[in-house]
């Protein structure tokens, strides 16, 4: 199926309802119980909207740095097959054990995946160059991220236990990198990824502002900038929500720290809000774009 820019984003409303179930409820039973590990995984529902959205069955879906294995899972739930590469070992292992969960739930698709580096996605699969229908992926948010915490609620009194919180302690890993560092690399992660892609093809990618030392950074608009300095045009834009909707109103599905670091900074004057969505973006190769849309 060839995509445009004019149908690639006339498929999805400007605002995507994927957050009507908190995440670890959207994992339940879903995904392996030791897959919490992971400090910043996409939210199952993002991926599978954007999936089924863009893709039929028997479609090749490409996540160059597949985390846990979300969107791959949610890829061969969908009847598509799914390739991914990711740096950490460890989140390697997470990965096989959520396929194999998938595989035992009757998932149909076929994955594939490879723990290596993804600068390196268009080396590391040669062999798909060309036939993917869609990548779609996430870039780190620095080298830790809210994790999860043990109150003292949890934990007869005592302090707040902060975990799960720190990608690697690799320093070759990108989460490590600053900005500029993360930027480029992901500059040649897109660029690779974009070999891969059969003619029409999209790269998705959810993305939000970061705080870097209390100052809010327009991540989306650096990736924007980052992708369209390696060839991809900018062909759809939209909200997925990580908050419920409820009577109207969003329920607030934000962590306790990021809570926390809210109140603090409206404390010091700083008009901060809570995350309540992600940006999905959607870019194109502009060769495969008409004339007049380049």
């Amino acid at each position: 199926m060839n995509h445009n820019a004019s149908t690639a984003t006339a498929r999805l409303a400007s605002v995507l309802v994927t957050g009507q179930r908190p995440s670890r409820l959207q994992r339940h039973g879903r995904y392996t119980p030791e897959s919490i590990r992971h400090p910043g995984k996409m939210l199952p529902a993002i991926a599978a909207t954007v999936i089924e959205a863009f893709t039929r069955p028997g479609d090749l879906v490409v996540d160059p740095m597949c985390g846990i294995g979300t969107t791959l899972v949610e890829a061969i739930h969908l009847g598509r097959d799914a390739a991914g590469v990711e740096y950490e070992p460890d989140f390697v292992h997470l990965t096989v054990g959520n396929l194999r969960h998938a595989h035992a739930q009757g998932a149909a698709g076929t994955p594939q995946l490879v723990c290596g580096d993804a600068r390196n996605i268009a080396t590391l699969y040669r062999a798909l160059e060309g036939r993917a229908a869609l990548v779609l992926t996430s870039p780190p948010y620095g080298s830790h991220t809210h994790g999860h915490i043990r109150s003292g609620r949890d934990n007869g009194g005592g302090k707040i236990d902060k975990r799960h919180h720190r990608y690697s302690t690799d320093r070759g890993n990108l989460a490590h990198q600053p900005l500029p560092g993360l930027l480029d690399a992901f500059g040649r992660i897109l660029a690779g990824s974009a070999t891969l892609l059969r003619p029409g093809g999209l790269i998705a990618i959810t993305v939000r502002p970061i705080r870097v030392k209390g100052e809010l950074i327009d991540l989306p608009g650096q990736v924007i900038d980052t992708a369209q300095g390696h060839g991809l045009t900018l062909v759809g834009r939209y909200a997925a929500l990580l908050a419920g909707l409820r009577d109207g109103g969003l329920v607030n599905r934000a962590s306790f720290f990021q809570m926390l670091e809210t109140r603090r900074a409206r404390d010091r004057g700083i008009p901060a809000c809570a995350t309540a969505h992600e940006d999905l973006l959607l870019f194109q190769r502009a060769s495969d774009l008409p004339e007049a849309a380049r």
